[in-house]
């Protein structure tokens, strides 16, 4: 899967423009990263990667490259 792919599917589980979704942007500046944006990160990393986030994990989520440093 390509930077744009994640950029992409990132966008789409948060319900994001896509042009406000790049690496280097913090998810604390996202309207959409609330809780419903967190818990639909977490079932999509579930889902689409087999990666089950705990706590601390969830907590580091800092960026939008954090996430994508997860869709390994």
């Amino acid at each position: 899967m390509t930077i744009e792919e994640k950029l992409a599917l990132i966008a789409e589980t948060l319900d994001a423009d896509i042009a406000n979704i790049k690496p280097g942007v913090e998810l604390k500046t996202l309207d959409e990263w609330d809780s419903m944006g967190v818990i639909s990160t977490i079932a999509m990393l579930d889902k689409k990667y087999n990666k089950v986030l705990n706590a601390e994990q969830i907590d580091q989520l800092k960026t939008v490259q954090d996430i994508i440093d997860l869709m390994a």
